[in-house]
């Protein structure tokens, strides 16, 4: 099989210097990597200029618009492998990553896309924890994420994490990554929609955490800022959620889910009931990150009901 390899970067040439570095030594090596850099990013152009091409199938593509959609769509378009893989420019895939990814797809062509763990480092401090349940929609809405943190041998999930996943082309076909998400960088949960469209025309997705890269989160140069509140950031992943999963739910478990968001939510994306539970000790940043909340899901809505641009 022919694996393409799309890495997003932006002002990050010493982090994505780390990442190639890291899919040098890749155990499986990769057969065609694409690089998408915005076109007015002239420091990592620069840098790239003066990398060593021999040493990696490295091919590069310009983005004019701003967040991570629009380079990966061009990635998408841009690919030609039978597995068309991704990370992010400030993550370093482990040795055998692509290696365990290709073995995935070879034992059962009934897989469309396939994933694993991305180990948090927050400068030399690694943020572990173990946790069984990844990657999962409850039925009423809830998105179970923690594929940071998870344990475990190898099995089905809903969703997948943008620093770690690949895709049969075979399963995408046509399709592309939203580009009615919000935010003008990193565009949080734009996975989600992209993972329950394949889940839904019936293609497995597989997490395993032993699929792994080391994550150094790093400075976001755009409106998604993450680690303290933002709220413009808090809106726009509220939304990009809220589009996502009305998208797939069906009509019952769309209202359940509203109901449920707005009445009770979770510590990230707050309802009445955890409002009430964090207030005590965020007093007003709870106030303000409900109504962020808030705001985020009706933007969602109004953004599910009206018709796709084309």
């Amino acid at each position: 099989m022919k694996i393409t390899l799309v890495v997003p970067t932006y002002l990050r040439p010493q982090d994505l210097t780390r990442c190639l570095t890291a899919l040098k030594q890749q155990n499986r090596p990769v057969d065609e990597l694409l690089v998408i850099i915005r076109d007015t990013d002239r420091e990592t152009w620069q840098f790239i200029e003066n990398f060593d091409r021999e040493s990696l199938p490295l091919r590069t593509a310009a983005v004019t618009e701003s967040g991570v959609i629009a380079a990966m769509n061009i990635g998408l378009d841009s690919a030609t492998g039978d597995i068309v893989a991704f990370t992010d420019d400030d993550a370093a895939p482990h040795p055998d990553w692509l290696e365990k990814i290709e073995a995935y797809y070879l034992t059962d062509e009934k897989i469309g896309g396939v994933g694993g763990r991305d180990w948090v480092y927050h400068g030399a401090s690694l943020e572990d924890g173990s946790q069984p349940v990844v990657g999962k929609l409850q039925w009423f809405g809830r998105l179970i994420g923690n594929h940071h943190i998870g344990a475990g041998e190898g099995r089905e999930v809903d969703v997948l994490k943008g620093v770690n996943m690949s895709f049969r082309r075979k399963a995408i076909a046509d399709l592309r990554f939203d580009r009615r998400m919000r935010g003008t960088g990193a565009q949080v949960h734009f996975e989600v929609a992209f993972a329950l469209t394949l889940r839904q025309k019936g293609w497995k997705l597989i997490y395993d955490p032993k699929i792994a890269v080391d994550h150094f989160p790093a400075q976001r140069f755009d409106e998604d800022q993450r680690d303290s509140f933002n709220k413009q950031a808090t809106v726009n992943a509220i939304h990009n959620e809220t589009l996502a999963l009305l998208e797939y739910l069906s009509p019952l478990n769309r209202l359940v889910f509203l109901v449920w968001a707005i009445a009770i939510g979770t510590r990230e994306s707050r309802g009445l009931l955890q409002w009430l539970r964090f207030l005590p000790r965020d007093g007003e940043l709870s106030n303000r990150k409900l109504w962020a909340c808030w705001i985020g899901r009706w933007q969602g809505l109004q953004t599910w009901q009206r018709p796709i641009q084309l």
